[in-house]
């Protein structure tokens, strides 16, 4: 499990040092910050996108909620609003406020993790799953890819509660195995965490290492995410996010703990949930996408320096690009990555490049190169209850009033876009 005490300056130093890294300066330094009107936006735009949060907080959305807006390599906001938990005592959200990211890990992670194996030859999308997976063939589904599982192409049930019944990881793996399709491959989309649970499984078939372990090296530690990880150390729990009050599972309010049930019985490390990040963090990661692949600011805080000379770079431009198109008309889907489409949670202005993820306790991320922006926005909507669907118009809301701040280029609703 990733050591959660590198949160910690001296920490983050000791394990930048066991990464290979010489010396304090070659740790990446924070995004540099910049005025609306440096970047193109309005600053009374951004003002409303901030009254939309405070309302939908005071209106029982969520507890809190973080935001990150980023804009042509400098962040123009990077806030907290309300609470962690409903409590009044309870602590006010930051910008460092770290939030289960539910499903959006299944792109910052398993995705990710999937792009770099591609990259480096040892996972082929075109292969059949049981290739890296030998009992996934079981119950029919020897002809599954890798690539339909991105999809959510693959014909596997969008989810099934494992936890009630299964023992561990082995024994998780067992039941997927012997769990039989429910359409032909490639045939219709059925959004599935049992897809990404097995894409978890992939990864660290092939490097022999967790799925933790192998994104902290190639991804989180070399960009700096010092917030972004699996299975939080319980010192961190003051700064995290309380999610669902459990009746059913686990009969407590979770906090520091995963919220996804599957996820909790695999040990907090699976391709479809469990990862925690911040705001902070995940606008780290969205430039990183926006720039090709390459940390590109300097330690003296400058933007866009791409002629720094030891550019941390995690992936490259032409494997984001792949993974980021739409494949087919009747899905929205990238691989892995989501698409604007009709009501999706991008809202009615980000353009058709865009590309993002939801994740169910209230977290969203979504990263356009066409204005060359992205949003971060966490709440956790699920505290107390997962019935409160109130996050749902805030993201379009939030995403449509970012959109609309713009000023140098002309925003305009996508063709096919629907009203609110």
């Amino acid at each position: 499990m990733i050591d959660w005490r590198r949160a910690a300056p001296a920490m983050a130093l000791l394990g930048w040092l066991a990464a290979g890294c010489a010396t304090r300066a070659e740790i990446p330094a924070p995004m540099p910050r910049a005025e609306p009107t440096d970047v193109g936006m309005s600053q009374e735009g951004l003002a409303r996108v901030d009254s939309i949060i405070e309302a939908a907080i005071a209106d029982s959305a969520a507890p809190g909620a973080a935001l990150a807006v980023g804009r042509h390599g400098r962040l123009v906001r990077l806030r907290g609003f309300g609470r962690l938990d409903w409590r009044e005592d309870a602590g006010a959200v930051t910008d460092s406020s770290i939030w289960d990211l539910a499903s959006v890990s299944k792109v910052v992670g398993a995705t990710t993790a999937i792009m770099l194996l591609v990259e480096d030859g040892k996972v082929d999308l075109d292969a059949p799953v049981s290739n890296y997976l030998p009992r996934f063939g079981d119950g029919g589904k020897e002809a599954v890819t890798v690539w339909q599982l991105l999809l959510h192409r693959g014909g596997l049930p969008a989810w099934l509660p494992l936890w009630q019944e299964a023992e561990g990881r082995d024994d998780y793996f067992r039941m997927i195995g012997s769990t039989e399709l429910i359409y032909a491959p490639g045939d219709s989309m059925v959004y599935s965490d049992l897809g990404f649970i097995s894409l978890g499984f992939i990864v660290e078939a092939v490097t022999g290492q967790g799925l933790d372990e192998f994104l902290e090296r190639r991804t989180f530690g070399p960009l700096g995410m010092r917030d972004t990880g699996y299975n939080p150390d319980t010192s961190l729990k003051p700064r995290i996010a309380l999610t669902e009050i459990d009746t059913v599972f686990r009969n407590v309010h979770v906090h520091g703990v995963v919220h996804d049930e599957n996820a909790y019985a695999l040990g907090g490390v699976s391709g479809h949930a469990g990862l925690f990040s911040s705001a902070r963090d995940l606008s780290v990661f969205a430039q990183m996408m926006l720039d090709g692949g390459v940390q590109r600011w300097c330690p003296d805080g400058e933007a866009t320096c791409a002629a720094s000379e030891n550019p941390v770079r995690v992936t490259d431009a032409e494997s984001i690009a792949r993974f980021t198109r739409r494949y087919h008309s009747a899905s929205r889907r990238g691989l892995g990555w989501d698409k604007p489409n009709g009501r999706a949670s991008s809202g009615d202005y980000l353009t058709y490049s865009a590309f993002g993820h939801t994740g169910f306790t209230g977290t969203s991320i979504w990263i356009d190169p066409g204005l060359d922006l992205f949003v971060v926005l966490l709440t956790n909507r699920v505290n107390p209850t997962r019935a409160n669907q109130k996050h749902i118009p805030l993201r379009r809301a939030v995403h449509d009033a970012v959109a609309q701040s713009i000023t140098d280029v002309n925003v305009s609703k996508r063709s096919g876009a629907t009203s609110h």
